[in-house]
């Protein structure tokens, strides 16, 4: 058996965690339009007769505006340490951007090969296809270049065929049945933070983070409590909603994705809570997890 892991960076947006649930057939990443989704590093394990691939869902590199920002970056450049292979992934539909540039120069010195994954080629035609892939090889020297839909799942066993030319050890690193390294609490936490990305708009999103404070697990039922965390008291009236509407909305949404994910009932109760520029103050990045100590 062959073995070994796979980072998955990038820009915000170009689809990395969508292309992680894709990978591994299930969904341990949450996806939603939101720049700046993925907070943490979350890996997803490919397994098959021959083969055991660790893919690590990374941040987005960006500009950063507060401490979160920067927190996460550093999150994502450790990520590429002691891998195997980096996919460097973009959005093919948009062209190459500042950030495209900026994260290849800093992969200059880097010795591991780096695939360059085309994603979204189910929005352009085989003309605009390859004149991305020029544009792209014109930065580096990419030792493959894959156009992809992770989307559609279009070219997806072609990536996975050609990762296992570049991984070479002989170590299970996880068990079978394990497909991924966050817990069921992590995940529920994480599948209400998708909804309220799904449910609301303009600066909310960034400024929310959910927090699992309960979890108890029985034979028929999950009973989960999750804290969601606010910025601003004006954003947490957003998040309650009139009467409690969009609160409610988000419970009920988030309740459907955890009984679909864990295959059992889910009693799920939620809590807003504020504290002030949370993002910016090193204590709360580190009690969320965002940070190490």
């Amino acid at each position: 058996m062959k073995s070994g892991f796979v980072s998955i960076i990038g820009r915000p947006n170009t689809g990395k965690s969508t292309l992680l649930n894709a990978l591994i057939d299930n969904k341990v990443s949450i996806v939603s339009n939101v720049a700046g989704t993925t907070r943490y590093t979350i890996h997803g394990v490919y397994n098959d007769s021959d083969s055991q691939i660790v893919f690590v869902d990374t941040p987005g590199i960006h500009k950063p505006i507060d401490k979160l920002g920067k927190e996460l970056n550093k999150e994502a450049y450790s990520a590429i340490d002691g891998i195997d292979v980096i996919l460097f992934m973009v959005d093919a539909s948009t062209g190459v951007g500042k950030g495209d540039k900026f994260i290849l120069n800093t992969l200059k010195n880097n010795s591991n090969p780096v695939i360059l994954v085309l994603n979204k080629i189910d929005k352009l035609n085989n003309e605009q296809i390859l004149e991305s892939i020029m544009s792209y090889k014109e930065l580096y020297d990419f030792a493959e270049i894959i156009p992809i839909s992770a989307l559609k799942k279009d070219n997806i066993d072609r990536l996975v065929k050609v990762l296992k030319d570049y991984i070479n050890d002989d170590v299970k690193y996880y068990d079978d049945g394990v497909i991924t390294n966050a817990d069921n609490s992590f995940l529920a936490s994480e599948f209400v933070r998708e909804k309220i990305l799904e449910l609301t708009k303009e600066e909310v999103p960034h400024s929310v983070t959910c927090i699992t404070t309960n979890f108890k697990e029985s034979t028929n039922l999950i009973k989960i409590n999750v804290d969601i965390i606010v910025s601003r008291d004006s954003l947490k009236k957003i998040i309650i909603g009139h009467h409690g509407s969009m609160l409610k909305e988000i419970g009920s949404r988030a309740r459907v994705e955890l009984e679909n994910n864990f295959g059992k009932q889910v009693y799920l109760e939620l809590y807003v809570k504020t504290i002030e520029n949370w993002r910016d103050k090193e204590r709360y990045l580190q009690e969320f997890g965002i940070t190490s100590n």
